[in-house]
């Protein structure tokens, strides 16, 4: 079984309380014996994948797999398109060298229902959506790329993983993947 879920803001991609005040993904009627595929921090939201296979992980996590993974991030400033190279060369994060990947200004900006907690909001600096595709995706690691050229994330919506995208998934929704889908996103 391989389910598709809209992680909503404030909600950890775990079953058992970590003690914090976030939110667990027990409160979403999974089925029994599925588990998250990979992971997005609770500020993050967007496409999480479940399965009750474990064999799953590895097939769409590792980066020698290059699945894709496409995500929103909200930044500070509009970038310039320098910084969009940096980011899609690859940067030392935590001394450790990034995979190169995709970076552009989203173009239209998107219609993005505002988020519960609201994100910080600042009169004198404009905020501006830019996609990024990355084969990977390491602790904080789109927060960490944006912060390195001066645009912090203000907001961080996972929206691909492979050929699955989240489309209009509700926050909080999630759906079995019929067998089409999960032949392209395995393939």
């Amino acid at each position: 079984m391989l389910i598709a879920f809209h992680k909503p803001c404030g909600v950890l991609s775990r079953f058992t309380p970590d003690g914090s005040p976030n939110r667990t993904l027990a409160e979403f009627a999974f089925p029994k014996q599925v588990y998250p595929i990979g992971r997005l921090d609770a500020d993050s939201e967007g496409l999480l994948l479940l399965s009750d296979e474990a064999a799953l992980n590895e097939r769409l996590l590792h980066p020698r797999r290059a699945h894709q993974r496409e995500y929103w991030a909200q930044v500070e400033r509009i970038p310039l398109p320098d910084a969009l190279l940096k980011l899609a060369k690859g940067l030392v994060i935590r001394e450790r060298q990034t995979l190169p990947g995709r970076a552009w200004i989203l173009d239209p900006q998107p219609d993005v229902p505002p988020r519960d907690p609201p994100i910080r909001f600042r009169k004198t600096v404009p905020a501006c959506w830019i996609g990024l595709e990355l084969a990977e995706g390491k602790n904080r690691q789109v927060r960490r790329m944006t912060a390195a050229i001066g645009h912090p994330t203000l907001r961080l919506i996972r929206v691909r993983i492979g050929n699955l995208e989240l489309r209009d998934l509700p926050p909080g929704a999630w759906r079995k993947l019929t067998p089409l889908e999960r032949t392209q996103l395995l393939c």
